[in-house]
């Protein structure tokens, strides 16, 4: 029997149980629990089922979140799956990670007072069902095309690309400079939001659909991006952003600052079960120091929790803005605040202080000033208001930006932006390169797993637009002559 709809009048909003903060702050384990099969109808059953569903239309991939939460509702979980896949390539992974708050979530129309729909944690749900039950399938093709692409990239954009363009009868050839699947997926997202083994599982799928990964390669060293043009029908660039944005603050290159993603990366490698110098694993441990972590995004979110896990004696965030303006999940930093971390909002650093290595950190208050064009308010200096804070260990995490591609990949006619990105036509996804796409990251700039994922979905129809329409040109020219 179908269960009733509209129920958020007399069931209240309730997330998946949560580990407390003294248990979690021991381990990388995932903190959410999942729902169980009662749990998800239940919540899945206070959707509204607006006319105009704002969760989708804030949703990158427009899931069909309404269609999905009713047949999860009513107990038709495959169905429920079938929908949620449909739109979105990795639904285990956004489930996880995705910002909720900031997108579905956060524009739900039920009244606030009643609060959201759970939509993050019932995706989830439906996805770890669809596995155990087996109903997630590896991307097969009714039939081969006999053509190739290569993707530069495994990361989320370039996962999905394959995906796609390997369910049309694509070979897919995908390069990767790292030695696992899925770039900051695997390298740059902490456990206890990720669980690692979520991506390796979706890795093995793929693999037994028969996209062939080439790791340990770089592009510009191993191979050129004109003997992949060689090699293949159509090239997509999806390498994501990494390179980490600086501060300009004395004492910068003294030991013991370092950047976000180095100290998550060696902190996933130890977790994963690889091994790390006594160097290695000195230099990025958190245990028993004073760890500061700058900035306000949801990698500081990462570096703070995960130092707390390490052992830090204290751990200490300072945002240049005020929490209503700091880029992260809210959802975030309520767990990190939970876990013990503290914040210093409206603040930032002036000077890195000690000889060889680091010792403290110098930062001055600041105040938000009158709004910029985009009426974001900008942070103004609190004349006299320094302090003083013990480190042992500071991490840079003020995002990423793109690596210089045209210098690295020894291919000069990739035009980029004037951020670095990569310039492509709108449209089609195309590079100043005939037949080389971009998307993701590397186009768009710094952003969400869930816009990546988007991105090559979109870029997958244009490749497969591209390569058909250059088949058919050269099969009415030979008919011509």
């Amino acid at each position: 029997m179908a269960r009733k709809l509209m129920q958020f009048t007399r069931i209240e909003q309730k997330m998946p149980e949560k580990r407390t903060a003294q248990t979690r702050a021991k381990d990388f384990g995932e903190i959410y629990a999942g729902f169980a099969p009662e749990q998800a109808a239940t919540q899945a059953s206070r959707c509204s089922q607006c006319g105009i569903p704002f969760c989708q239309v804030h949703c990158p991939l427009q899931n069909n979140i309404p269609d999905w939460l009713k047949l999860t509702a009513e107990g038709r979980l495959e169905e429920a799956y079938t929908i949620s896949s449909a739109t979105n390539t990795f639904p285990e992974i956004c489930g996880r990670i995705c910002p909720q708050d900031r997108l579905c979530e956060g524009n739900c129309v039920i009244e606030k007072g009643f609060n959201s729909v759970t939509i993050g944690s019932v995706e989830k749900y439906i996805t770890e069902t669809a596995f155990e039950n087996g109903w997630v399938k590896a991307p097969k093709p009714e039939r081969e095309l006999g053509l190739s692409i290569g993707i530069v990239g495994a990361g989320p954009a370039g996962l999905a690309a394959a995906e796609m363009l390997r369910r049309r009868g694509y070979e897919i050839h995908v390069y990767d400079r790292y030695d696992r699947v899925g770039g900051l997926l695997i390298y740059g997202i902490p456990n206890f939001k990720l669980d690692k083994q979520v991506v390796l599982r979706r890795w093995k799928l793929l693999k037994e659909g028969g996209i062939k990964f080439h790791l340990g390669v770089d592009i510009g060293r191993d191979v050129t991006i004109e003997e992949l043009r060689q090699r293949h029908e159509a090239v997509l660039i999806a390498t994501g952003v990494y390179q980490s944005r600086e501060i300009k603050v004395p004492g910068v290159g003294l030991q013991g600052v370092e950047k976000a993603l180095d100290f998550l990366t060696a902190s996933d490698r130890l977790n994963l079960g690889d091994a790390l110098s006594d160097e290695m694993q000195a230099r990025f441990s958190a245990k028993g120091k004073n760890v500061v972590v700058v900035g306000g995004g949801d990698t500081a979110m990462d570096c703070v929790r995960t130092s707390i896990r390490q052992g830090a004696q204290s751990v200490t965030c300072l945002y240049r803005r005020n929490r209503q303006n700091m880029p992260g999940s809210q959802r975030e930093v309520a767990n990190a605040t939970e876990e013990g971390v503290t914040f210093e909002w409206l603040s930032n650093p002036e000077a890195f202080l000690g000889d060889e290595k680091v010792e403290a950190v110098r930062a001055v208050r600041m105040r938000l000033g009158a709004p910029d064009p985009s009426g974001r308010q900008s942070p103004v200096v609190v004349e006299g208001s320094q302090f003083t804070l013990k480190a042992d260990l500071v991490i840079k995490a003020l995002g990423f930006d793109p690596e210089d591609l045209p210098v690295l990949f020894h291919c000069p006619d990739l035009v980029t932006t004037r951020w670095g990105t990569l310039k492509t036509d709108i449209r089609t996804f195309m590079t100043s390169v005939d037949g080389v796409f971009a998307a993701g990251d590397i186009v768009r700039g710094a952003s969400l797993v869930v816009w990546a994922i988007r991105d090559g979905r979109d870029a997958a129809e244009q490749i497969d637009r591209y390569v058909r329409n250059r088949i058919t040109a050269a099969e009415q020219s030979a008919a011509a002559s």
